[in-house]
């Protein structure tokens, strides 16, 4: 969800760069309300596992090219998304694909922390690709769209007391890039004690979701959100957000694609290797301490790190989050 989301505020710098061209975005059904409001956009479902399995492939691809389309971008570079471009390629449409910098990506991993520098982002990797085919875009002259509009039940979860809200999503796909509960719990505790603060918590799957409700039992102004609401309601509540804590997750790249500001807690993967949130500051992004585990970034996307790296997020104290917290909410 993460890489998709990152796809968002690209798409609309192109929109808003070349109002003529129309934009067709083949994706899941499932992401479909991430790309609402981006003009001339028509969006394509791929049912993957469904009608456009395997040889489906093909038959999706027929359909992109029965909507007239001049060029294909893919974002992606997979073996599905692989076989659609080619497809199409000897169709006779031009095709551009994205260079995702593995060998990049090797040498920052490879380097064991030592003289680590910036790569391209995903965002500057997915804007590369419609220069390619013609549509050169500068990201910085994105515009975040307004905030969503609430339903009264959404708003009933906002309460009534004017606050600030923050919504924190504390799970990752590996352990590794997420921070301990227990520190959490704390970080909670004081944003919670300061009666300034609304706060939500998101996550999805049974486990994630009886894990956040304990941690949002002991307090008075916390509300866990995950298995409550629709994917266009949490969109919608994110967008509506003055904060949002996320680990290196897809939920950072949610709350970014919309403005908000965005606090990461970073473990053994590392900004560098091109997946902060979109237009994030730089000193929005907190890091386990490199002295400590000096051979950070071990991985790019947190599935490998040498024993006991697993705990490096416990470097990162709750006094430095909630000290972020308030220095961009005050």
């Amino acid at each position: 969800m993460g890489d998709v989301a990152m796809v968002v505020p690209v798409l609309r710098v192109l929109a808003q760069t070349y109002p003529e061209v129309k934009i067709t975005m083949l994706s899941r059904p499932f992401f479909k309300p991430l790309f609402e409001g981006i003009p001339n956009l028509e969006f394509l479902e791929a049912d993957v596992y469904g009608e456009h399995k395997r040889f489906g492939l093909i038959k999706l691809a027929s359909q992109a090219k029965e909507l007239g389309i001049d060029a294909v971008a893919d974002l992606h570079s997979v073996i599905r998304s692989k076989i659609i471009t080619k497809y199409l390629k000897f169709k006779g449409l031009k095709t551009a694909t994205i260079d995702k910098g593995r060998a990049e990506k090797k040498r920052l991993i490879a380097a064991k922390g030592k003289t680590i520098s910036q790569l391209k982002t995903t965002h500057q990797r997915y804007a590369a690709v419609f220069e390619k085919l013609g549509f050169p875009i500068d990201l910085a002259n994105h515009i975040a769209p307004p905030k969503k509009r609430l339903s009264p039940k959404l708003n009933g979860l906002l309460g009534i007391e004017p606050k600030k809200l923050i919504g924190i999503a504390p799970f990752a796909t590996y352990q590794s890039k997420m921070y301990p509960l227990s520190l959490m719990a704390e970080v909670i505790r004081e944003l919670d004690l300061s009666e300034k603060y609304r706060i939500f918590l998101f996550g999805g799957g049974k486990k994630e979701i009886e894990q956040l409700k304990k941690l949002e039992n002991p307090f008075a102004n916390v509300t866990n959100v995950a298995g409550k609401l629709t994917f266009e309601e949490e969109l919608a509540l994110i967008s509506n957000l003055d904060l949002m804590l996320s680990m290196d997750s897809g939920n950072g790249h949610l709350a970014a694609m919309f403005g908000v500001p965005v606090v990461t807690l970073w473990g053994v993967t590392h900004p560098y290797a091109g997946f902060a949130p979109f237009n994030q500051p730089e000193n929005n992004q907190l890091f386990a301490d490199r002295e400590k585990y000096p051979l950070i970034p071990t991985s790019v996307y947190g599935n490998k790190f040498p024993t006991g790296y697993d705990e490096a997020m416990q470097t990162i104290t709750p006094e430095k989050v909630t000290s972020k917290i308030k220095e961009i909410l005050k």
